[in-house]
């Protein structure tokens, strides 16, 4: 049978966990079954940890999901973070290990995957991080194809855009969730190239900022940076226009000032529905 691709409409619950930085991504990017994402991040600014949290966040709303986590030329203490501290199956090839074993598991996981979803079933991948992945396949394959603009060879990311594309829900069936780190802002031109050939290929982004990093503000998201393609399909009718509300209170504001007013809010509201709730009256001025 074909295997028909449509949008998610089936939310993850990520706020149920009570984490702010969920909290936050479950209104401004909502997550739904055979959603394709990319966390979209300078160094040092969290993203690893905001991997994390996706993964706890699922785990705690919705505890029957399969969830696999594939970290390629990471250091060796994340690795062990993740194996120690996040309920999921781990698939790791560490910083010390050569190109060919990160591409013998992205390749392995990538053909598991690919029939999980032919099986019908739901299977949430967290990947840390696409860059990596692009740049081991890149240093495999330079000897044999073109070379482009930043060291970038031609054919070098198929597999990566296969893995990323993998990502579906399938009408009537299962779907896979995936959710990449790609780095930015790394002074690297390949990063750069890499990014750009990823960006606007999934259906949300998040993106976190160096600027509220630095200030020691996390979570470090720039809001209206990021977003979900049609997320309307995953609030629903009653809590699309509420959250769209809740980005025009925001619009006029800088990062740091959004996030200053909307963890007041998420401080002073238990929970998201109570957050909402609570800006239907208001204009922007009274707003934190």
């Amino acid at each position: 049978t074909r295997l028909v691709a449509v949008d998610p409409t089936e939310r993850f619950h990520l706020d149920a966990c009570g984490l702010p930085a969920m909290r936050l991504v479950d209104l401004f990017a909502p997550i739904g079954r055979g959603s394709r994402g990319l966390i979209i991040s300078p160094p040092k600014a969290g993203k690893t940890t905001l991997l994390q949290n996706i993964a706890e966040a699922i785990r705690f709303a919705h505890p029957e999901t399969r969830i696999m986590v594939l970290l390629i030329d990471e250091r060796p203490e994340e690795v062990t973070h993740f194996r120690r501290h996040i309920d999921a199956e781990v698939f790791a090839s560490t910083n010390d290990r050569s190109p060919r074993d990160h591409i013998a598991l992205v390749t392995w996981v990538l053909a598991h995957v690919q029939i999980e979803l032919e099986c019908g079933h739901d299977v949430v991948v967290l990947i840390d991080s696409i860059t990596r992945i692009s740049r081991a396949f890149n240093t495999a394959s330079q000897s044999r194809g073109r070379i482009m603009s930043g060291g970038l060879e031609a054919g070098a990311l198929e597999i990566p855009r296969r893995l990323f594309g993998l990502a579906r829900n399938i009408e009537d069936g299962g779907s896979v969730t995936l959710i990449a780190t790609a780095l930015t802002d790394t002074g690297s031109r390949m990063d750069q190239l890499i990014l750009e050939e990823f960006k606007g290929t999934g259906n949300t982004e998040i993106v976190l900022d160096r600027g509220l990093a630095e200030a020691r503000m996390f979570p470090a998201i720039d809001l209206a940076a990021g977003g979900t393609r049609k997320e309307e399909l995953l609030l629903g009718p009653e809590r699309a226009p509420e959250v769209a509300k809740l980005r025009r209170l925001l619009a006029t504001r800088a990062p740091r000032q959004v996030m200053d007013a909307l963890l007041t809010l998420l401080t002073r509201h238990p929970t998201n529905a109570e957050l909402l709730a609570s800006i239907a009256d208001l204009e922007p001025s009274g707003l934190g």
